[in-house]
């Protein structure tokens, strides 16, 4: 016979805090959710990990723009030589957004971002690493 604190969880229903245990060690993060060998830990609360599935999108955009000092350095250049103008074909590539990592298991669902910082392409890249390695993780639970 099983103990009720034995039991196993529905499917769907955040446990409390308190159920994860002290020796599983975080093994992956996204954003303020983290994953160990059997449990997973959000804001929201505490589930076991098996069917947990994890889906990431590129929330981010890049926008090419002629800096203000190109602009200024084109100004005062075309009044003394038509050269300074050569300054507008100057361009500037700024990156907004975030990546968004969704975490559903059962009818939970948790969403967490992580900003865009330097490297798109590398950011994304790395954080598909981490998806990936978190499935296996998933698929082994």
């Amino acid at each position: 016979m099983t103990s009720p604190e034995s039991a196993p969880l529905p499917v769907g229903i955040p446990a409390p805090a308190a159920a994860m245990q002290a020796q599983d060690p975080v093994l992956v993060r996204f954003g303020d959710a983290q994953l160990s060998q059997h449990w997973l830990v959000t804001p929201q609360g505490t589930m076991p990990l098996r069917g947990t599935q994890i889906f990431v999108a590129d929330m981010s955009q890049e926008t090419r723009m002629i800096p203000g000092w190109a602009i200024a350095l084109a100004i005062i250049g075309a009044v003394f030589f038509l050269l300074g103008l050569f300054f507008l074909l100057v361009r500037e590539t700024r990156r907004t957004g975030f990546m968004q990592i969704t975490i559903t298991n059962g009818a939970f669902t948790y969403q967490t971002a992580e900003p865009v910082v330097g490297d798109r392409a590398g950011q994304l890249f790395e954080l598909q690493a981490r998806a990936n390695y978190a499935r296996g993780i998933v698929a082994r639970a």
